[in-house]
C-alpha cells in the first residue's frame, strides 16, 4: 500500500508537487539507537569496558549466574517479540513490515516506563518455532513482551514460554488491554455509584483482547460477562468452539444467554468492543440506563461515540481524539518496570489486578464522564503502576529481590 502513496524518497506520489510525508520523515533511519552508558575515551576505559577487564566480570558471572543482573543490562531490558501476523489493524504483514511498530513499542517502554527494549521480528510463525527461538534468545533479557501475534496461537505461545522461562512473559495485546479496560470500568462504576458485582458486561470479540478482558473482569468480581464472536454469544451449548472458547464459556455467561450480540445487549450495563464491525444503534438503545460503552476498535469504533453518548453515561474508545482513550501504554511500561524492579519470575493475575487498581486510583479524585482513565502523558501513571506491581509480586512470592 505504501508504494501507492509515496515514492522511494518517501514523497507523496499523487501527481502534485512532491512533499515529504511527516510519518516517513520521522521514521527515516529508524526511531531508536544503542547508546553507551559508560565512557570509552582512552586505553584505560577500553581495558575496563572490554578486554581484559570484562573477563573478570564474565568469570564472576560464570561462577555466580545471578550476578548477571548486577553487571549487565539484563534486568533492565525487555525483548519486544513479534512474528508480524496481527500488526495493528493491518493484519498479517510479515516481520519486516512490523518493525516500525516494534520500534515504536520499544521507545514507549523507555519514554513511559524507563525500561530499555529491543524489537525482535521473527521470520517464523509456527508455535514450536517461535517458542524455541524465544527460549534461546531469553538469556539476554529480563522479560519478554509478545506483540502482534495472532490468536489463537498467542495463547499457547505465551503459556509455553512462561512454563519454560523464569522471566516475565506478557502478551500486551491481551493483558495490557485488559488492565486498562478494567481500570476505566472501575472508575466508571465509581462515578455511577455501583459495584462491579452489580454490572453485566458484553464483550464483542473473542480473540486475544476479548478473552483476556473477560478473564480479568471475572477475577475482579464482575456480576456477569458474555463474550460474543462472529457467530454470537460464546456459550457452553455451542458445538463449534475452539479449546480457548470452550474454556471461556466455562467461566463466563453465568446467565446462560445464547443468540446474537444484539440480543446480549438487552439490558446490559457495559459494552466492550475489541472486534471491529458495527453495532446497530437500536441495539445500543436497549442497554441499561446510564450504561458504559467502551468501543475500542481502531480507527473505527464499533459504536460511534456520538451515537454512544445518546444512551451511555461513560464512553471510551481506542482513539486519542476522543476522551477516555483505552491505551495500552498506560499499563505495559509500569507493569514491566515493576516486575523488573523486583526480578519477578512471572507476571501473575494479582499483579495485573494491582496494576489496574493503581491506574484507576490515579484519577479517582478527578472523575467525570470524560475522565475515567488518565492520559498517557500523566506523569503519575508509571510510578503508581510500577509500585503496585512490585508490591503485588512480593506479596505473591514471585519477586526475587
Amino acid at each position: 500500500m505504501a508504494a501507492e502513496i509515496v515514492n522511494s524518497q518517501g514523497e507523496l506520489d499523487d501527481g502534485v508537487e512532491p512533499a515529504i510525508d511527516p510519518a516517513f520523515a520521522l521514521h527515516r533511519g529508524g526511531k531508536m539507537a544503542v547508546r553507551a552508558t559508560v565512557p570509552v575515551r582512552d586505553a584505560d576505559d577500553l581495558s575496563l569496558a572490554y578486554t581484559p577487564g570484562v573477563a573478570k566480570v564474565c568469570s564472576a558471572i560464570a561462577e555466580q549466574p545471578d550476578l548477571v543482573h548486577d553487571y549487565t543490562w539484563k534486568s533492565q531490558v525487555v525483548a519486544v517479540v513479534t512474528d508480524g501476523t496481527a500488526v495493528l489493524g493491518l493484519g498479517d504483514i510479515g516481520p519486516q513490515a512490523s518493525l516500525p511498530v516494534m520500534e515504536g513499542k520499544a521507545i514507549l517502554f523507555k519514554q513511559f516506563g524507563g525500561v530499555d527494549a529491543v524489537p525482535i521480528a521473527l521470520d517464523c510463525t509456527g508455535v514450536d518455532e517461535i517458542v524455541e527461538t524465544v527460549v534461546r534468545l531469553a538469556p539476554s533479557f529480563g522479560g519478554i513482551n509478545l506483540e502482534d501475534v495472532s490468536a489463537p496461537r498467542c495463547f499457547e505461545i505465551e503459556r509455553r514460554l512462561q512454563e519454560r522461562l523464569d522471566i516475565p512473559v506478557f502478551h500486551d495485546d491481551q493483558h495490557g488491554t485488559a488492565v486498562v479496560t478494567l481500570a476505566a470500568l472501575r472508575n466508571a462504576a465509581r462515578l455511577r455509584g455501583v459495584a462491579l458485582g452489580e454490572l453485566r458486561a458484553v464483550i464483542s470479540g473473542a480473540g486475544a483482547a476479548g478473552v483476556a478482558i473477560a478473564r480479568i473482569l471475572v477475577e475482579a468480581g464482575i456480576g456477569d460477562v458474555a463474550v460474543c464472536d462472529r457467530k454470537g454469544i460464546v456459550s457452553a451449548d455451542r458445538t463449534d468452539l475452539t479449546d480457548v472458547k470452550r474454556e471461556l464459556a466455562g467461566f463466563t455467561n453465568k446467565a446462560g444467554l445464547s443468540g446474537s450480540l444484539e440480543s446480549a445487549l438487552d439490558g446490559a450495563d457495559v459494552f466492550i468492543g475489541v472486534s471491529g464491525g458495527t453495532v446497530p444503534e437500536e441495539a445500543v438503545s436497549r442497554m441499561a440506563e446510564d450504561a458504559f460503552v467502551f468501543a475500542m476498535a481502531n480507527p473505527t469504533p464499533e459504536i460511534h461515540p456520538d451515537v454512544a453518548r445518546r444512551y451511555a453515561s461513560v464512553v471510551a474508545t481506542g482513539r486519542s481524539d476522543y476522551p477516555n482513550q483505552i491505551n495500552n501504554v498506560l499499563a505495559f511500561p509500569g507493569i514491566f518496570a515493576g516486575a523488573l524492579q523486583v526480578r519477578a519470575s512471572r507476571i501473575t493475575e494479582g499483579m495485573k489486578l494491582a496494576a489496574a487498581e493503581a491506574l484507576a486510583a490515579v484519577v479517582a479524585d478527578e472523575l467525570s464522564a470524560d475522565r475515567v482513565i488518565p492520559s498517557p502523558f500523566d506523569e503519575r501513571v508509571a510510578p503508581a503502576v510500577t509500585a503496585a506491581v512490585a508490591a503485588a509480586a512480593r506479596a505473591e512470592g514471585v519477586a526475587r529481590r
